[in-house]
């Protein structure tokens, strides 16, 4: 993986500990606007985290298939980006 583990795992670590949060306010009966709005910031931060991997890729793997690597080498990685998109 490309991406900056620094900038990575944080977010993805705050992540987990608000959704066993979720978990727990769940179990607690909480009400549920709380609950929702407890989840945008768990999806907020995997965005968050998705798009560090995602620019580590597009700068590295990507761009050394356009630097570097022969004409099926490009089309692989225009394709992963397009099934990511599509998504």
């Amino acid at each position: 993986m490309m991406a900056d583990r620094k900038r990575v795992e944080p977010l993805l670590r705050t992540a987990r500990g608000q959704l066993d949060g979720v978990l727990r306010m769940i179990d607690e009966n909480r009400y549920c606007m709380d609950i929702v709005t407890q989840l945008q910031a768990v999806e907020s931060l995997v965005h968050k985290a998705q798009r560090e991997v995602l620019r580590a890729h597009l700068n590295g793997c990507v761009r050394d298939a356009f630097e570097n690597g022969d004409e099926q080498a490009r089309e692989q990685k225009i394709d992963e980006i397009i099934k990511l998109i599509d998504k």
